[in-house]
């Protein structure tokens, strides 16, 4: 399976793993499975840092490098396609993260995993979900 991690599904993947659900942390170590970021989740993360809605233990940067190899992580890079897709990516809310995350599933065909009750019901997007 192609996992596209959302947000908070990375975060507590390291800082609160039991958020996670048993199915969640069976795919996300799954070793046949590939785990995906985007950039937006980087950029969604620092936001999160700066509005000390989260907390990071020592420096971001040596979190990142040790999340990213933790999980073996792939990097999904903001691109045109991408801007493309969220012309027709329209969610019932405003939140730019969610709009890049699900136009960036559809585009590279990925699943998304997500607590996001909202995110769940897209048309046309794959769903990993953590109930």
């Amino acid at each position: 399976m192609r996992l596209l991690l959302d947000t908070h599904i990375w975060i507590w993947s390291h800082a609160e793993a039991h958020k996670l659900s048993s199915e969640v942390a069976r795919e996300l170590t799954n070793p046949q499975n590939e785990r995906y970021l985007s950039a937006v989740s980087v950029w969604e993360t620092i936001l999160l840092l700066e509005k000390k809605r989260i907390r990071s233990k020592g420096d971001f940067l040596d979190w990142f490098k040790r999340s990213k190899l933790a999980l073996g992580l792939i990097e999904v890079p903001l691109n045109w396609e991408i801007a493309r897709e969220i012309r027709y990516t329209t969610l019932g809310y405003r939140d730019p993260a969610d709009r890049f995350l699900v136009a960036t599933a559809k585009v590279y065909d990925l699943t998304l995993v997500t607590a996001d009750e909202r995110l769940m019901h897209i048309p046309g997007l794959k769903v990993l979900a953590n109930r």
